[in-house]
């Protein structure tokens, strides 16, 4: 290489040093006030899109400025962009010298697709041509000058990036990010719906805030929502512009929360569906902190607390529980044959669904208890007032739980037998029982009510028993000898009788129970009976002795008040039709005669009969005055032409009206006797009709 090129490729390796000084000058403070103007000039010319100056800029700047000094070209202003400068020289000196040149690219030509590092590539490629270009002369070769100082560029790059490398060794390595796999559209939605319901379901099982007024540190608390188990907090991080350095966005201030309604209701229990054999009972309050008292203050609830804690099997799950129950974890309390049910509030936000089971009676066990309880009448008292005998527990029959009778369940992950909610709910439990001890017999399969009635039932059977087990008094008296040798004494006149009542008195009203019968229908009976025995008290014979099952039933079926098959009426009809081999309809027939005119109306609906001539005789003629037609006589009755109207003639000489569609001759009777034809049909709607 002469000396021409030699001092060329120097003063190429010169200002490419240069460049990268000022390189490094501008992109280590760009603008600052150390920079002078030449030098923010020159970085913008090797930069012109305000990017760090890259060693492909560097060295084409160079080759450009050794070209012009070859040939003798001024120097470009420093304001001219180097890059099209050059290429125009480049254009017009390679048309001149013959040497085919590449042609000028413009900024941005690169598109936003292609990566960085396939333009530096393209760039160098580019470089490395006009180096060949530019080193075919016969004294130098400038293409050896761009190498060089391209080989240097990329010497320094290269010792750049294994400063950058030991500098980001030195610094503390984050946790990489865990990779997201690719998903499609469809799997984009999926995972955003399910993202919604999981934010809509975070605070659905909320329990409510019980104090009235935030305490200062549950507002701190209550600035940070509750985040579901296992979630991690995402930190918004705001995306950096496209020139300047990515930046977190700082959280906005703390603002106070807004008033919202209670996620969950204040209980889970829902005491509209209680009955006999489900109890609901409110939470009990919390303890004061000072109370370190039994749990429960009955016998019997602490016998509860005994089998609870000797069938435990880990203690401090126990101290637990019972700072629960204390501090009012727990829930309503529902309670059904064989099962205790309760919510109990835990460390999370959503309650726990906790239920402690045991064994109910059968038959056997419950006919032992109950046996027990009837023998002394102290025990039904006490039961009534709420107490348990401790010899009503221990008459048999294993009325309180032993250790390992319980057996709890909850929802919590916790495998502890019992967990510490389930500990919480069986102390709640035991308070229950002292409140009422009906809640033990519940649990063992039968509510206050069927155990109250089946007491009252055996006192009742047994009572009756003993009364008729019981041997009479011996009465006083004298020997047989002595009464039939003594002479006859005078006896004294009886007493006058008393007056007779004015009226039968209303007989007792008679309790409904269930499978029982009907408190009504008895009241009819009774108040019938009683009208019975005042009538053979008073008169000396009974009105209804001759009478039928027919005829008593007719009886005792008009004698209800009210008219029409109603609801309670036709429980009454079906079973007198039942018992007198009748139907129904036949029954409300014959109770409309009887109502009509008693035994002799249900004989003229029943029994047709021959009347002697004389008043039957006369009965169409005054019919005829009347501007009725003629009536069809057949016995004892005289039917309408148009067969809907119809007369028949009791045996008392009355006259009883029936009516019927026509000519369906379902006869019904209708109005009341009279001993005139014309009168009878008087009171009857058909027979403006006739």
């Amino acid at each position: 290489m002469t000396g021409g090129g030699s001092e060329e490729a120097r003063a190429a390796r010169e200002a490419l040093r240069a460049a990268r000084e000022r390189g490094a000058a501008a992109s280590a403070d760009s603008g600052g006030p150390g920079a002078s103007g030449e030098e923010q000039a020159q970085a913008d010319r090797v930069s012109p899109a305000g990017r760090a100056p890259r060693p492909s800029d560097a060295a084409r700047e160079a080759l450009h400025r050794a070209l012009r000094e070859r040939r003798g070209v001024p120097a470009a202003p420093d304001g001219a962009d180097v890059g099209h400068t050059g290429a125009a020289s480049d254009a017009g000196d390679g048309g001149a010298d013959g040497i085919p040149t590449s042609s000028p690219r413009p900024e941005g030509a690169d598109g936003e697709g292609t990566d960085p590092a396939d333009r530096d590539e393209a760039s160098d490629s580019t470089e490395a041509s006009e180096a060949a270009e530019a080193a075919r002369g016969p004294s130098s070769r400038p293409g050896d000058i761009a190498r060089e100082a391209l080989r240097a560029a990329r010497e320094e790059r290269a010792r750049s990036r294994a400063r950058e490398q030991v500098d980001e060794a030195k610094r503390p390595r984050r946790a990489p990010a865990p990779r997201v796999p690719r998903t499609t559209r469809g799997d984009r939605a999926a995972d955003r719906r399910a993202r919604e319901i999981r934010e809509s379901l975070a605070d659905a099982f909320l329990m409510p805030d019980t104090t009235d007024a935030p305490t200062p540190a549950a507002s701190a608390e209550t600035d940070t929502p509750p985040t579901s188990a296992g979630a991690s907090t995402r930190a918004r991080v705001t995306p950096p512009h496209a020139g300047g350095t990515g930046t977190t966005a700082q959280p906005p201030a703390a603002q106070p929360p807004a008033a919202q309604p209670p996620a969950a209701p204040p209980s889970m229990a829902a005491p509209a569906r209680d009955g006999d054999h489900r109890r609901t009972f409110p939470p009990f309050p919390s303890r004061s902190s000072g109370d370190d008292g039994p749990f429960a203050e009955t016998w019997w609830g602490r016998a509860w607390v005994t089998a609870l804690e000797d069938g435990a099997l880990d203690p401090a799950r126990l101290a637990r529980g019972r700072g629960y129950a204390e501090q009012g974890h727990v829930d309503a309390i529902t309670v059904t044959p064989g099962l205790v049910l309760a919510y109990v509030q835990g460390s999370r936000p959503r309650p726990y669904r906790v239920q402690v089971r045991l064994r109910t009676f059968d038959d056997a066990d419950w006919d032992r208890f109950l046996d027990a309880a009837a023998d002394r009448p102290g025990h039904i008292a006490a039961l009534l007032d709420k107490e348990m005998p401790q010899s009503l527990a221990a008459c048999g029959v294993p009325l309180l739980p032993g250790p390992g009778d319980l057996a709890p369940r909850c929802s919590c992950p916790d495998s502890g037998h019992p967990c510490k909610h389930a500990a919480a709910l069986c102390y709640q439990t035991a308070r229950l029982l002292d409140a009422d001890p009906f809640v033990l017999l519940l649990l063992r399969g039968r509510g206050e009510r069927e155990v109250i009635d089946a007491l009252s039932r055996l006192s009742a059977a047994r009572a009756a028993r003993a009364a008729q087990e019981r041997e009479p008094e011996p009465l006083p008296g004298i020997r047989a000898t002595d009464a039939v040798s003594r002479p006859d004494p005078e006896l004294p006149p009886p007493p006058a009788p008393l007056p007779p009542p004015s009226h039968p008195e209303q007989p007792p009203v008679y309790p409904a129970s269930p499978g029982g019968p009907d408190p009504f229908a008895l009241d009819q009976l009774a108040t019938d009976a009683a009208a019975r025995a005042h009538a053979l008290l008073t008169t000396g014979r009974d009105p209804v002795g001759a009478l039928s099952l027919w005829h008593d039933a007719v009886r005792l079926a008009a004698a209800r008040p009210g008219s029409g098959l109603t609801a309670g009426t036709r429980a009454l009809y079906a079973s007198l039709a039942r018992a007198a081999g009748r139907t129904p309809g036949d029954l409300a027939r014959a109770v409309a005669a009887w109502r009509q005119g008693g035994p002799t109306g249900l004989a003229v609906l029943e029994e047709p009969w021959d009347p002697p001539a004389g008043r039957f005789d006369r009965a169409r003629p005054l019919l005829l005055a009347a501007d009725f037609p003629a009536f069809r006589p057949w016995r004892n009755r005289l039917t309408h032409p148009r067969g809907h109207v119809q007369l028949r003639l009791g045996r008392d000489h009355l006259w009883y009206a029936y009516e019927s569609e026509p000519g369906q001759d379902d006869w019904w009777p209708r109005g009341t006797p009279d001993p005139d034809p014309v009168g009878a049909l008087t009171g009857l709607d058909t027979v403006g009709d006739a």
